[in-house]
């Protein structure tokens, strides 16, 4: 870690992205909560969580050709801005009283269109500005301090201004932490320019020769398929219900929610250190599959938890499943997906990742009410486990180690 760190571009980019994703650990509370205090259903926040994610979906492809055309560091700025703004805008709203509901449905919408410009370049830019043989250091540190700071301080901290300052204090705090973040990308001397120097002439023959390369590599296109239909069942579920059963099941407030997502931070901040000091297992791809089975079954114990502490032991354990997976995920595209692609690729591996995930949070409200909240979280968890490891069963490509992927044949 310390080599790791001596990197200055590196070292800025992971002090800005601590202190931004302070801010989206603050975001996931204070957005859930207000949701809640406006409408004491569902339907709300799965409303949010559309206009949240379905903006990432359509746009994630043109990101990544982006990242690859103009360099990673003018998205990854834009991103920040984008964010900022609609937090402090939710922030004016809400102080003058005057934000309803499809204030934040809008402001959501420009929230995710940020993430959708980030996420891409972000994993692009790290393999610039380190030596490959650090990249899974790079990674874990990576998912020590998302989890650190997006799961476990953020909350926390989001926790205590809603309940001693309000919402709006929240959002405020929340928009200068990406403020923060969008000025270190801006000092980053790395990620400026196009990583080829021959590429094919339009935007869209690049995003031709990227889903080109995605449909003929059978690890990624199963991997990713696989992940798309897990978020149908599981993202949904598991962002609405959660604060629903932490505030109306067991009577918490802002605050216990906030230490159920911390919990889950720790779990992953301890996947990830335990990662970073004793590396990844030679099948990293079958790794990374049952992590994230781990992480979906947490999701169907959340439906038997009748106490704060057994939400808060769960969320432990799905959190450490998570940020091992996204580890060796992060490691693998890296390693294994050509340089001048990865822009690309990342793009649409979080657009195959993710775009089910506005249906999941359009059908988790019907659904709910249907079969009831806690049956609704217990069947996502249990599918979502059930479509992994049956990917992982069927397809023998998935189960390689990493030196046997390397004779296979596969372009690296």
């Amino acid at each position: 870690m310390r080599e790791l760190l001596r990197h200055r571009d590196f070292r800025l980019l992971w002090a800005g992205l601590v202190v931004s994703l302070l801010g989206y650990g603050i975001y996931l509370v204070t957005i859930a909560w207000l949701a809640y205090q406006i409408s004491d259903s569902p339907a709300v926040l799965a409303a949010t969580g559309v206009a949240w994610t379905l903006p990432s979906v359509i746009t994630f492809p043109f990101s990544g050709a982006l990242s690859d055309r103009i360099g990673r560091r003018p998205l990854m700025l834009t991103a920040d801005l984008l964010r900022a703004g609609a937090t402090a805008a939710i922030a004016a709203l809400d102080a003058t009283g005057a934000v309803e509901v499809w204030h934040l449905i809008v402001l959501s919408a420009v929230f995710g269109l940020g993430e959708a410009l980030y996420g891409p370049s972000f994993t692009a830019i790290v393999p610039e500005l380190v030596p490959q043989r650090l990249l899974v250091q790079a990674n874990a540190l990576d998912q020590s301090m998302r989890p650190l700071a997006m799961q476990f301080l953020g909350p926390a901290i989001g926790g205590l201004l809603v309940a001693s300052l309000g919402t709006a204090a929240a959002f405020l705090a929340d928009s200068a932490c990406l403020l923060v973040g969008a000025a270190t990308v801006a000092m980053l001397q790395g990620g400026r320019a196009p990583v080829a120097e021959h590429e094919p002439g339009s935007m869209l023959e690049q995003l031709r020769e990227g889903f080109a390369y995605v449909r003929h590599t059978t690890w990624l296109l199963t991997s990713l398929l696989s992940f798309s239909v897990t978020v149908l069942v599981f993202w949904g579920p598991t962002d609405v219900l959660l604060p629903y059963v932490v505030k109306n099941d067991l009577g918490n407030g802002a605050g216990g929610f906030g230490l159920v997502l911390a919990c889950g931070g720790a779990g992953a901040i301890g996947a990830a250190a335990a990662i970073s000091r004793f590396g990844l297992p030679p099948r990293r791809l079958a790794f990374a599959l049952l992590s994230f089975v781990v992480s979906c079954c947490a999701t169907a114990g959340y439906g038997f938890a009748h106490h704060l502490w057994q939400m808060a032991a769960i969320s432990a354990i799905g959190g450490a499943g998570f940020s091992a997976a996204l580890v060796a995920w992060g490691t693998l595209m890296q390693t294994r997906v050509p340089g001048r692609l990865l822009g690309r690729v990342s793009s649409i591996d979080w657009m195959l990742s993710t775009m089910l995930a506005p249906v999941s949070f359009a059908l988790v409200g019907p659904v709910s009410s249907l079969v009831g909240v806690r049956a609704t979280l217990v069947a996502s968890g249990l599918v979502s486990a059930a479509v992994l490891l049956g990917a992982l069963v069927a397809v023998p490509e998935l189960r390689v180690r990493e030196s046997e992927h390397a004779v296979s044949g596969e372009e690296i």
